[in-house]
């Protein structure tokens, strides 16, 4: 299924949110959006597509960087 970029960036960015959010662990909300934004924006840039991918990646690499 093909989106448009701004519309799949906003839906990858939603669901990493929602899980963030419902499992507790989305910690300070303007870093966490401030680095959920940038993390789907660089994975769009270098061509990837897959909207679950996008949403995974991004929440694991928060939570790295969290501790």
């Amino acid at each position: 299924m093909n989106q448009p970029l701004p519309l799949l960036m906003e839906n990858s960015i939603q669901i990493a949110w929602d899980y963030l959010e419902a499992t507790g662990e989305l910690g300070d909300a303007q870093t966490a959006a401030r680095f959920l934004m940038d993390s789907v924006e660089v994975m769009i840039r270098t061509g990837e597509r897959r909207q679950l991918l996008l949403s995974n990646r991004a929440i694991d690499g928060l939570l790295e960087i969290q501790g």
